[in-house]
């Protein structure tokens, strides 16, 4: 299945020949795709109705720097915020965390938008890609956060997903632009990196995205298109049953599978039921590579939305506003 970019505010006509095809199964949304509330919504119900089978509407809504949609929502802090807060008081880190899980869910669901590709479950420790998007370096700490996340994101009638399994922030390299090796032995990522990931499977996450990172002594090729960490490690071992994404296979870091083709098949080989191809540029070549492949859209059904509330519902609920209230107070 492949989950799709697309290039404005509204559907093209070609966008909407994409959308007939069987392996569609989604549009992932950018701020390229965002002028405003009402818009945004407009677009997420055209792409339901230009469909002929449910789509999957996405977007990364972290927070920080990674926040599509933002004028008429709120401000969203950067979750390291949470982490140096944890070092002083613990368990109004939590909270707010939870809070904040709930908030950005409840605003994109407001929206007509089903999934943020949320949260960061990779350690803070000086990857360029990462860095204030993730909570903390100590992996106990990360797990409480996402194990809070979750429940957060559940509670607005939001599927959570994992990312970046197994791990991208103990490497300095960012995988759009770059290659990134990380060289520890599968006994020190199991001690740190795949902690949060066990925590975030413990506690009923619906999703995972892998990492475009390489981990030589475990597995030759990066870890997306792994079938040694996707279904040795991630299904057989850590008893993941969700659905897992590749990450963008427009980013630099992918390439090192060859062509579009290439990619999109090492990586569906290996185990990942859904791709992502967030470049519009690159979405033909990937419809046509999976022409003849046996594809089970329907796996991404899970992930849809639940909940009916609007963003006048949302707006009138005590909540929203103690939520809003919390984080503007309580992290720096």
């Amino acid at each position: 299945m492949l989950v799709i970019g697309i290039s404005g505010h509204q559907l093209t006509p070609r966008e909407r020949d994409w959308l007939q095809h069987d392996a569609c199964a989604g549009v992932i949304l950018f701020a390229r795709n965002f002028a405003s509330k009402a818009q945004v919504a407009e677009l997420s119900q055209a792409i339901r109705e230009a469909a002929p089978r449910p789509q999957l509407v996405c977007v990364d809504q972290e927070g920080g720097r990674v926040q599509r949609f933002r004028d008429g929502y709120s401000a969203l802090p950067s979750l390291d915020g949470f982490g140096r807060l944890h070092a002083t008081d613990p368990a109004a880190a939590i909270d707010l965390a939870e809070r904040h899980a709930w908030l950005m869910a409840s605003e994109v669901r407001a929206s007509g938008v089903d999934l943020s590709f949320a949260p960061v479950v990779d350690l803070g420790r000086g990857n360029r890609a990462i860095g204030d998007r993730a909570f903390s370096p100590d992996p106990q700490v990360v797990a409480e956060f996402t194990r809070a996340y979750v429940r957060g994101m559940h509670a607005a009638g939001m599927a959570a997903t994992l990312k970046h399994f197994p791990g991208h922030g103990s490497v300095l390299e960012d995988t759009h632009y770059d290659t990134a090796v990380d060289d520890r032995p599968l006994e020190e990522l199991r001690a740190l990196d795949l902690v949060p990931f066990a925590a975030g499977i413990e506690a009923k996450a619906d999703a995972v995205m892998m990492a475009h990172v390489v981990y030589p002594q475990v597995a030759p090729e990066p870890a997306g298109y792994s079938a040694r960490w996707i279904r040795e490690i991630l299904r057989d071992e850590m008893g993941f049953r969700g659905v897992v994404f590749s990450d963008d296979i427009g980013m630099a870091a992918a390439f090192s599978a060859g062509g579009v083709k290439a990619r999109i098949d090492a990586h569906l080989d290996a185990g990942c039921d859904v791709v992502l191809v967030c470049h519009p540029d690159l979405v033909p070549d990937s419809l046509a590579a999976v022409e003849g492949r046996a594809l089970n859209t329907a796996a991404l059904i899970s992930l849809i939305g639940r909940g009916p509330m609007g963003w006048d519902g949302l707006l009138a609920s005590a909540e929203y506003g103690a939520a809003r209230q919390r984080l503007e107070s309580g992290v720096a």
